[in-house]
């Protein structure tokens, strides 16, 4: 027997948003070419990737409120914004 499908728009709201808010903290553009560049994307993903990890680990072991999580790593995220410069392709796009 196959699994009902479950699709993000018939999800409890607060679970879209942590999905949401996750998403958002890892998804960064890609470095310049500088060694500058390459060090400061890594750190930041690391940072980031360690927040959405300590607020999920709170979310799937302590039972913490998924609401307050969301909005707890959409600050974390916004306070540790991108400062290097992102890659561009020929086209001009990032």
């Amino acid at each position: 027997m196959s699994e009902p499908i479950v699709r993000i728009d018939s999800l409890p709201a607060p679970v879209a948003e942590l999905l949401r808010a996750v998403r958002d903290s890892l998804d960064l553009p890609l470095p310049g070419l500088t060694d500058a560049d390459e060090r400061a994307y890594h750190v930041l993903l690391h940072y980031r990737a360690s927040h959405a990890r300590i607020v999920l680990e709170g979310v799937l072991s302590d039972r913490h409120d998924l609401g307050p999580a969301a909005a707890r790593l959409t600050e974390w995220t916004a306070g540790e914004p991108v400062t290097y410069t992102p890659w561009i392709d020929g086209r001009g796009a990032v």
